[in-house]
């Protein structure tokens, strides 16, 4: 039964005892507007977010398959991280990198 008055910013209804009429000021209106085309861009952004998330996680490797092991394909040498404490710890460099 509310009459919305866009012109003068006023909604009229009837009311127990006469008409009931609810005013706005041009500002409250116009920052209103703002927010709500503000709000309206931010989800549009986050549906285009999660549509890329979407596809991306599609599109991404299974994280269970190994693409390979970790054994050396090529000869290697050990080098020991502390020379003067031989225990387990050493690199492996392999042997057919160039001298560059």
């Amino acid at each position: 039964m509310a009459v919305p008055i866009y012109t003068y910013l006023k909604l009229k209804m009837p009311g127990p005892n006469g008409v009931i009429m609810i005013e706005s000021m041009y500002e409250h209106a116009y920052d209103c507007d703002v927010e709500c085309i503000e709000y309206a861009e931010a989800l549009v952004e986050a549906e285009t977010l999660i549509a890329n998330l979407d596809r991306l996680r599609s599109e991404a490797p299974d994280s269970k398959h190994h693409a390979g092991t970790f054994e050396p394909k090529e000869a290697v040498k050990l080098i020991p991280v502390n020379p003067a404490c031989p225990d387990d710890r050493a690199l492996r460099i392999s042997t057919t990198l160039d001298i560059k």
